[in-house]
């Protein structure tokens, strides 16, 4: 499948076809409900995004899970090696950021996106916590939303992409917020908490009792509203991405809709388990993903079927400012 993909991009480099081939492997292993959703773009686009998750898997390995015996600042100093070889196009045996950086000139992704995203990044160095709810968005803005935004040059668009930006970087965030959601107790074992701390405080929730929820693997029940706020904020601004998936090229429409539909079932799982996300962890399960990816497939590929690829689909993303 991975050869058909590269044929079909065009990429023929044996050197480039390997780095493609590596950031399609983290994304089947690390990323099984977006590598589910992917599997509906054509096969020319795939490429892309493997390459695009893989950068973001690399970045957050040096952060979470390579060697966790690393200090915060040999943690810093290989992302700052990471960020380096990425501004100067250094790719020598680093074959994702080879297929990241012939991703980003094959398709114009600004490179002020990936400056923002690896700002979010050296964040999780230090901050541990986030005061209030603008806080945690100006994270979530280079963590989360700048993602979507990468991705919207190779998902293309029907009309201007500044009209179809705000909604692909409004998916990107409700991806994240979902996450933070049902990983309340793997963050705090790592010592970090993604809710805006005033908003949990006015339901009396503070990070020691976060931590007592943690220790006995049990939900309190302040805890559970603030959770429950939480997870409607989150659903609304599933609501309003949702609006965007007609501005997407047709070819790329079922892709995003199961995407989105996928990701907002773990927040039904959360929901139907009364939110008790200490010592589990919500998921949607292989059939579910099934069930809801073979229509997302023959979708794709009635799409494709009735309106073939155009060269216009690939709509380089703007800078603030520019016409559309």
């Amino acid at each position: 499948m991975i050869r058909t993909e590269l044929d079909a991009a065009g990429i023929a480099d044996p050197r480039l076809r390997e780095s493609y081939g590596r950031c399609r492997a983290l994304n089947a292993r690390h990323g099984k409900t977006f590598f589910l959703a992917t599997r509906l773009l054509a096969p020319d686009q795939r490429p892309a995004v493997h390459a695009l998750y893989g950068f973001a898997r690399r970045a957050d390995d040096i952060l979470d899970e390579v060697d966790p015996a690393r200090t915060t600042a040999q943690r810093a100093a290989c992302l700052a090696e990471l960020e380096e070889q990425f501004k100067m196009g250094h790719t020598e045996g680093d074959p994702v950021l080879a297929a990241v950086l012939h991703t980003a000139r094959r398709y114009g992704i600004r490179a002020e996106l990936f400056d923002a995203f690896l700002a979010s990044m050296r964040l999780d160095l230090t901050v541990t916590d986030y005061p209030d709810r603008a806080a945690l968005d100006r994270y979530v803005f280079g963590s989360a939303e700048v993602i979507g935004l990468q991705l919207l040059p190779v998902l293309g668009t029907e009309g201007p992409a500044t009209a179809a930006a705000p909604y692909a970087a409004a998916l990107g965030k409700a991806f994240q917020l979902t996450n933070f959601l049902r990983d309340v107790d793997e963050d705090l074992a790592r010592g970090r908490v993604y809710l805006p701390a005033d908003e949990l405080a006015a339901y009396g929730v503070d990070r020691e009792l976060l931590m007592w929820c943690h220790r006995r693997r049990r939900i309190d029940g302040r805890v559970r509203d603030a959770l429950a706020e939480q997870h409607a904020s989150t659903r609304k601004i599933y609501d309003y991405a949702r609006e965007g998936i007609e501005l997407l090229a047709p070819r790329s429409r079922p892709c995003v809709a199961t995407a989105l539909r996928l990701y907002s079932e773990i927040l039904n799982r959360i929901e139907d388990e009364s939110f008790e996300i200490f010592g589990q962890r919500a998921t949607v399960g292989t059939f579910r993903r099934v069930s809801v990816g073979v229509p997302g497939l023959a979708r794709a590929q009635w799409a494709r079927l009735r309106r073939p690829h155009r060269s216009t689909d690939q709509v380089r993303v703007p800078r603030t400012g520019e016409p559309g």
